[in-house]
This record gives C-alpha cells, structure tokens and sequence, in this order.
C-alpha cells in the first residue's frame, strides 16, 4: 500500500519502529526488523517524504487494530528530491502535524493525497508556492478531522457570509464578524476557500490560499494551536533556533 514515513524510532541494535501514513488506513505503527544493518536494503528506502509501497503482516486472528505491525517489503514508489533547508523544516512540520492530529488507523485518502502534492510543492523551494501549499495543507486538515467549519456561512447565526466584510476564525465559535481584537480575513477569501475545499482539487485550494496569505497564516496557527494544547510546535521551535544561530 502507498505511504510515507512520518517518524521513526529506535527498536533494538537492528531494528526500528516506523510511524507510516498510508493512503488506506492512515497512520500504522511498524516494526521493520533488522532495517539498521549494514547489508540491509531497507535503510536506503525507508526515507521521508518519499513515496513507498509498504506490505505488512496482518495482526493474529486478523486483528487490524494492533498496535504494532511487522513490516514484510518495502520499496520506493517514486517521489520528487529530498528536502533541504526551509522546505526540510516545512516538511517535518507536515509530520508533527499528522503525528499529532490523526488517531491511529483512521484513514483519511483525500489527506494522504494533498500531503504527497504538497511535498512536490515544498521541493520546488518556491517561497511563495510553498506558503501556498502550507496553508492549503492545514485547511485540508482541519476540515478532515472535523475542526474547519463551512467557511461561506457565520457559524452561529448562518447566515451567509458578505464579500465586502471582514470576518474571524475563531477556534471556539467558528465563523463570525470581526472585531478589534481578531486576525480579520475577508469574506471573499472566505467564500474563494470554501468553494476551493469543495471542489476538492489541490491546485484550486492552493491558488484560493494565494491571496491572503498572511491573514491565512495567522488565522490557522491559531486554530492549530487551539487544537494542539501547545503554544509551539517542536518543528516551529527547531526553525526558530536555527534562524536565531545564523
């Protein structure tokens, strides 16, 4: 099955254990036995943000819901350079994300997909594609695992929402009219992203995303955030410590 590796985890001397995200049961734990060796053929394949076909051995008795599944082949299925610099960052954040939002065993293709364009994007190292990507990522996101509410209507009035007006996110209440305090998006971008969401297609989310690109950033880091219980994601902390050393 299709797949990329999230994280992984010393097992023993010789082996690992590897959070994987799979286009048809999401996040999997699995334990690749002897992928440290030397001789190994795995090391060279179980790389991040490259696109993998995985097979691994069902649980006893045929219970999918194990925690734990023993890795049986790995290959690499294809997938765009590895990573560097800012785009390097950016991608492990896509992972703290999924590692910290998706429950287990819980798929989610449309997801999966968006994460596998988006890593394309990130390595074109294009800054503004690249923010683009980010922040369609997080709405997909959101709106997958229930967070993200229709973004064309006022959530507790719904009634629809004005082109002309500015309007808050607000992770607690949703869609509402903007005051002093609030990070204000319009309602054109707000009825552009709904639409683009909808439609379902990556490019037309990320094109939507194009135009407010600031507002966006700040609006989802707060829904985010919200959602994490964390002020600082480690990936976010790891950037800024670097930026503070060069």
């Amino acid at each position: 099955m299709a797949a990329y590796v999230l994280h992984r985890y010393d097992w023993s001397e010789s082996s690992l254990i590897l959070d994987v995200f799979t286009r048809e049961r999401g996040r999997v734990a699995v334990a690749a036995k002897g992928a440290k060796k030397p001789y190994s053929q795995l090391r060279s394949v179980l790389l991040p943000f490259q696109r993998l076909l995985l097979s691994f051995g069902r649980a006893p008795d045929d219970d999918d819901s194990r925690e734990v599944h023993n890795l049986r082949s790995a290959e690499w299925a294809g997938g765009g350079p590895m990573l560097s610099g800012a785009a390097l960052f950016s991608g492990f954040y896509l992972n703290e994300l999924l590692m910290k939002l998706l429950a287990r065993q819980d798929p989610h293709p449309v997801l999966f997909d968006i994460y596998a364009a988006t890593l394309g994007t990130l390595a074109l190292a294009d800054d503004g594609a690249m923010q683009g990507a980010l922040r369609a990522f997080e709405l997909v996101l959101l709106r997958e695992i229930g967070w993200l509410p229709d973004l064309s209507v006022e959530t507790q009035t719904q009634q629809a929402v004005e082109p002309g007006r500015g309007y808050a996110l607000r992770p607690d209440a949703g869609v509402a009219a903007s005051t002093s305090a609030d990070a204000a998006i319009g309602g054109a971008a707000l009825v552009g992203l709904e639409a683009a969401l909808r439609h379902g297609d990556v490019r037309a989310i990320q094109a939507a995303c194009a135009g407010s690109l600031a507002e966006l950033k700040s609006v989802l880091r707060a829904q985010l955030h919200y959602h994490l219980g964390a002020p600082l994601l480690r990936t976010r902390q790891v950037m800024i410590d670097a930026q503070n050393l060069v």
